[in-house]
Order: C-alpha cells, then structure tokens, then sequence
C-alpha cells in the first residue's frame, strides 16, 4: 500500500515536471527575444563574478530537462537516477522562475541568499522551538503566539529602559533576555495547561495565540502608540577575518547577534538531541512515555523543561523581529511566522538540519517576492507577498511525502500509581 502510494506520489510530479517542460519550452521559443540575458552577480565591486544566461537557450534547456526527467519516471527504468533528477528538477524551479523574471537586467544573488538568510532566521528559530516541544510528545502551536509576545514585551522593555537612561546597547541587551523570558512564560503556561491538566494540546495553543493577541494589542495601544521612540536595533557584528572571505563571508559572517544565536542553536539543538543522555531522555518521552516511566526517567519533569526551552526560543525569534529588524512593535507583525515555522519542522522530519534546510526553502520564497518587485515583474504586490504561503501549502499538501511525527506526540501522560 506504501509502495503504491509512493509510487502514485512520483508519477504525479512527473507528470507536473511534463507539462512544466513543455511550458517552458514554449515559452522559450515565443515569448524572449534570441539575444535577451539575465545578468546574475555574485558579490560587489570589481571582486565580484558575474554570469551571463541567455534567457531562451536556458528556459529551453530546463523545460528539456524536466520533459526527460519526467519521461524517466514514468518509464520506470533507472529509478535510483530518475528519482535524484526529479529532486534536481525541484530545485531548479526558483532559478528558473528568478532567470524569466530578470529577463534583460541584472540581478546580485549574494544579497539575495543574504535576504534568504535573514528571513529565514525566525523561522529555523521557530522550528527548533517546535522540535524541542514535540521531540518530548507535546504539540506547541502557540509558537507564533510566543513569539508574538517576546516581540512586544522585549520592545517594550527597550522603551522604558531608554527612558530611564540606559544605553541602547545595553537595553537592547536586557530588552532580548526579557522577550526570552516571556517566551519561556508562555511555554510554561502551556505546559502548566497540556501536561499537568491534560487539556487537549492543539487547544492550549489556540488559547495561548489568542491570548498573545489580545495581550500585545493592549501593550501597543496603551504604551506604545503615543511613544516616539526611534528606530532602534541591534547592531550588526563583523567577525574579524572570516567576515573577509569572498563571496561567503559578507553573507554569513557580517550580521546581527540573533542571526548567529540561529547557527548556534541550530548546533547545539542537534548535538543535545542525538548526542546527549538529555536528547536520549527527550526522545523516549517523545516516542514511548510508558516505557521511558519504567526506566525511571521523569516523563513530566522531561516534558516541562523542553516545552519551557521552546518557549525561550520563540522568544528569541519574537526579539528577532521588533529588536534585531523593526525596531519597533506593530499588531501581528509575526505574521504567521510561528504557523510556517511548524510546517518546515514537518518538513524537516522533526529535525534540526532539516527544519533549517525547509526555513531556508521558505526564507528564499520571501526574498524571491521581494526581488521581483525590485525587478518591477508585473505582478501585483499581493500575489509576491503571499508567495512563502503558498509555498507552505504545496509543501504540506504533499511534497514532504509521509511524515511521521514522534509516538506519543500530542497524547497526554498520566503517571500510574
């Protein structure tokens, strides 16, 4: 049943990557002039490489590409090379969209993966935030109402603190430990809701979104409407040497101190889950809590400290946006950052490497929204700027195949006298 389901799986990308083939291959010989480029540059300067893509002959050669790919599928032979084509061919579907879109101008694709990079970061934040809560068994949907929360309590710590006269420095330090912390709050009133009283998860986190909303819009309307505080955010932080690296190191090594928090957290989530006696403990709980009860490990203590650790981390993602981008705090301005970020967990196979390569999927959908209207494509804005929606629901609607979340991810525990 699996198998055929697989196999009715593949045959339908095949036949999208056909028509897609075709497509392109049409518009390849009707719609580019013969000497029409797309001039891509990697870098600034005189250092900077620069490749020149003729628009029809490339088109044409990814639509000949996807129509032989997709024929391979559905042929059924070579199944091992059809199969890492028809990855091949996913990938190459946001540079084929980038090459028409910047048909005769030129477009840098360092800043672009810089871009990519940035808005990726709240989401991989979130998604960890996902893995250390559902690795333990329990469902955080209030991610995105976390998140919500740290972004207006850690602006609204900054605003006060300068008022009292601290440095920014200084405040903007203290105002990300406070957005941590609230975030931490919200987590454990979630625990204090799913585990200790067993409330059905999925609606402990509506409730805690809802909360989220309705607390920060009070915050905003009272404290922060009439303020004039400027805009002010954290300062970016050049790693000496390695900021120097060419190409790679203006992307990776000249940015803000949340942006590294990501990488680290990245790491050290890894490490801790597959490396640790904790990671060991975690996914015991996650998979089989009964048992992990038998050989004396904590099933409530296990679950409370790694749905609070979920919780400083959305927090952090929340700081993310009022105190490392914005500088500021509006309603809702998450803006479903949480929701997406639970959806690259998924497809991240509750993950971290992952999670992040799916963030860095949707983190590139968002840059490629805005890079298009930079291109002046004629698309109107609403379309680009639901664009890393829609990639989520193509996402989930199938790409991700089968995902399987832990065991007992969602089921509430009672310890047995």
């Amino acid at each position: 049943m699996i198998l055929g389901r697989r196999f009715q799986r593949t045959h339908l990308y095949a036949a999208i990557f056909l028509l897609l083939g075709l497509f392109l291959i049409f518009a390849a010989s009707n719609r580019h002039e013969p000497g029409e480029v797309t001039r891509f540059s990697f870098g600034v300067g005189k250092q900077a490489l620069r490749l020149d893509l003729p628009v029809g002959r490339t088109l044409l050669a990814i639509g000949v590409f996807y129509v032989l790919t997709a024929l391979l599928v559905l042929s059924g032979v070579l199944k091992r090379i059809a199969i890492g084509f028809l990855i091949l061919s996913a990938v190459l579907i946001f540079p084929t969209i980038l090459v028409a879109a910047a048909a005769g101008k030129q477009t840098n694709v360092l800043t672009m993966l810089a871009e990519s990079l940035r808005l990726a970061t709240p989401i991989a934040l979130g998604a960890l935030a996902g893995i250390w809560s559902e690795r333990a068994g329990v469902v955080n949907i209030a991610i995105e109402g976390m998140m919500l929360s740290g972004a207006a309590f850690g602006f609204t710590a900054f605003f006060f603190l300068g008022n009292a006269g601290m440095p920014n420095n200084q405040a903007l330090f203290i105002s990300v430990i406070v957005a941590v912390l609230v975030g931490g709050l919200m987590a454990l009133l979630h625990g204090w809701l799913s585990i200790t009283f067993r409330t059905d998860q999925i609606v402990s986190g509506t409730v805690i979104n809802i909360l989220a909303i309705g607390v920060t819009s009070f915050i905003r309307r009272e404290y922060l409407l009439s303020t004039r505080a400027g805009r002010v955010t954290l300062p970016a932080i050049e790693i000496p040497v390695l900021s120097q690296i060419p190409i790679v190191g203006p992307v990776l090594f000249d940015n803000k101190p949340i942006f590294y928090s990501m990488f680290i957290l990245l790491a050290l989530t890894h490490f801790v889950l597959f490396y640790t006696v904790w990671g060991l403990r975690t996914r015991a709980v996650g998979e089989h809590p009964e048992a992990a009860d038998t050989v004396g490990i904590d099933v409530i203590r296990v679950r409370y400290v790694n749905v609070v650790i979920s919780g400083l981390i959305a927090g952090l993602a929340g700081a993310w946006f009022s105190l490392e981008t914005v500088g500021g705090f509006d309603d809702l301005m998450t803006n479903g950052k949480g929701f997406i970020a639970l959806a690259a967990m998924i497809f991240g196979k509750w993950t971290p490497i992952g999670s992040f390569g799916a963030a860095m999927l949707f983190g590139f959908a968002e840059a490629l929204g805005t890079r298009f209207q930079i291109l002046q494509v004629p698309i109107p804005s609403q379309f680009l700027q639901i664009l890393p929606y829609v990639v989520t629901m193509i996402v989930l609607a199938g790409l991700i195949g089968r995902a399987v979340p832990p065991a007992a991810d969602g089921k509430p525990y009672e310890k047995r006298a």
